[in-house]
């Protein structure tokens, strides 16, 4: 039976993302990014849910089958949808760690300061292709890290088991609209925007 995923709301509404998050993105950004890009993921999982229903598993192989191609594309619709999830959640705020303040001592005893954690973090959603992300996660079925780690797309180069606790988006339509070419300065932008007391829950929430 086909599962029927829906778009999940911002912690604000449209008109108050416009100006929640005018120092990050545009505000047509704002209502294109999650209205049309966000939204037009979880449209199309839900149209392959139901096109695998039909799909002959038989005619599977590795070269092309409409089996293969669907649960390829699944996979990049699925990410895309649940990383932009984390991407709305843990915005708009004013970008004050000590407002999480669990989540600031675990980042403090992995990377030595926060400082030095904002500047790995940067480092990893600019090193990014021009689609793709920077994404602080907790390695939740390894090492019990914290790490940052960029993604390609939205799954090439994911940590297995790597819950995402803040989510970078660093395709060119999330920033270009505002920013231009300047993935630097937005990535800066993002960091002062962050909403630490959310993030903080997320850390209680995932983090045993």
């Amino acid at each position: 039976m086909a599962f029927e995923y829906t778009l999940t709301k911002r912690p604000y509404s449209d008109e108050e993302a416009k100006m929640l998050l005018k120092d990050v993105v545009s505000p047509e950004t704002t209502d294109w990014h999650y209205n049309t890009h966000h939204k037009g993921y979880v449209t199309v999982l839900n149209k392959i849910e139901q096109a695998l229903e039909k799909a002959d598993p038989a005619g599977a192989n590795g070269n092309y089958s409409e089996v293969g191609e669907l649960k390829r594309r699944y996979t990049w619709n699925h990410a895309g949808a649940l990383l932009h999830d984390v991407y709305w959640a843990v915005l708009g705020g004013d970008g004050d760690a000590k407002k999480g303040p669990e989540v600031l001592r675990a980042i403090e005893k992995q990377f030595g300061s926060f400082d030095k954690w904002k500047a790995d973090f940067k480092a990893a959603a600019v090193s990014a292709k021009l689609s793709g992300w920077g994404l602080l996660v907790y390695d939740a079925l390894w090492s019990k890290q914290l790490l940052n780690v960029l993604v390609d797309e939205h799954q090439y180069g994911a940590i297995w088991g790597g819950i995402p606790l803040v989510a970078c988006d660093v395709f060119e339509h999330a920033y270009y609209h505002k920013d231009g070419p300047g993935r630097a300065k937005y990535i800066d932008n993002f960091l002062n925007n962050l909403h630490w007391g959310r993030i903080n829950e997320r850390f209680k929430t995932y983090v045993k």
